[in-house]
């Protein structure tokens, strides 16, 4: 008779959410799913090659020590690390982190994950589609089951349009023309303005020296959803950001197989000045997609891929910066 597979007894799998609000790691099994999570406010160093891997496990470790102890699981066979700009910024995690996860943990198989990619799966699964993950920036990301396709994403000078910080900066511009007498500004901006940041010559100087613009940015996205019911402009603003969250939707999903698309990220929680006219524009753009809810969240698309790499059944396509796996000999 055999016994029961307990904790002790299951292949192990560690999966990470690496992100700019620091990590959130959970372990599982095949068998049990989920047994324990834990996280860290503290995010990941970038270096002259990217991601810092040393820096990384130097988070990780003890947060993966106390789980293990709390849940007794045995062994970690597999790992997926979802990582905040590994397409661009992941040569260091590739070359350095499987080996440090195997020294350490005693992983057999490491997969590296962009955080869209971590985004869409925890969001669709491993069916067709397209996720525009919405916060401070925005991507969108798509595939086919054969292929990644992303669009947007390249940060707040070059990009990200319609995310938070994209529409914390059309409010701000638009309170700057009020009160500078210009046509184009909202009355009701300026006020909220005002009310957050202070006084609004004094504006540039409080917010062009500061390492985080984009996130003080992206602060003054909900006072233009606030208003945007009873302001054209601000509302003018909100239906434009859906407008380019559709074009990056668009660019990414499939022509066919019965696509879905969803939406994923804390911006989204501005409700429906946002999501009514992103769904109207994604129902003009894409209307041969099916516009479902989010299933979970990066961290919970990085089990689901570590789940399925411990059981064989890797049904995402794999690519250098986008899914990279890597196995190692027991």
């Amino acid at each position: 008779m055999t016994a029961p597979a307990g904790p002790e007894h299951s292949r192990g799998i560690l999966a990470v959410d690496s992100g700019g609000s620091g990590l959130r790691v959970a372990l599982s099994t095949v068998e049990q799913g989920v047994l324990g999570r834990r996280s860290s406010r503290e995010p990941v160093r970038t270096g002259a090659r990217g991601i810092d891997p040393g820096h990384l496990m130097e988070q990780l470790t003890p947060l993966v020590r106390v789980l293990t102890a709390e849940t007794g699981l045995g062994g970690l066979t597999t790992a997926v690390v979802g990582a905040a700009g590994f397409s661009t910024l992941g040569e260091a995690l590739r070359d350095e982190l499987p080996a440090a996860l195997a020294r350490e943990f005693g992983v057999r198989t490491t997969a590296l994950a962009a955080d869209a990619v971590t985004a869409y799966t925890g969001a669709l699964g491993p069916r067709p589609g397209a996720v525009v993950a919405g916060g401070t920036g925005v991507i969108a990301i798509g595939t086919d089951l054969t292929v990644w396709r992303r669009a947007d994403g390249w940060g707040h000078l070059l990009g990200d349009c319609g995310g938070g910080a994209w529409i914390g900066r059309a409010g701000l511009e638009a309170a700057l023309r009020t009160h500078d007498g210009r046509p184009g500004g909202s009355v009701a901006l300026l006020a909220r303005a005002e009310e957050q940041f202070g006084p609004m010559p004094g504006l540039p100087g409080r917010l062009y020296p500061r390492p985080d613009r984009p996130a003080v940015l992206a602060s003054f996205a909900p006072q233009v959803a606030a208003c945007a019911p009873d302001d054209p402009v601000a509302a003018g603003i909100l239906r434009a950001a859906a407008r380019h969250m559709a074009d990056s939707a668009a660019a990414v999903c499939p022509a066919d197989k019965q696509p879905q698309v969803a939406f994923t990220g804390g911006l989204f929680k501005i409700g429906e000045p946002l999501l009514v006219p992103l769904q109207e524009e994604l129902a003009r753009r894409l209307p041969h997609a099916r516009r479902v809810a989010a299933d979970g969240d990066p961290l919970d698309g990085a089990v689901r891929i570590a789940t399925e790499l411990a059981a064989g059944a890797l049904t995402l396509p794999e690519g250098e910066t986008m899914l990279y796996v890597v196995n190692r000999a027991p």
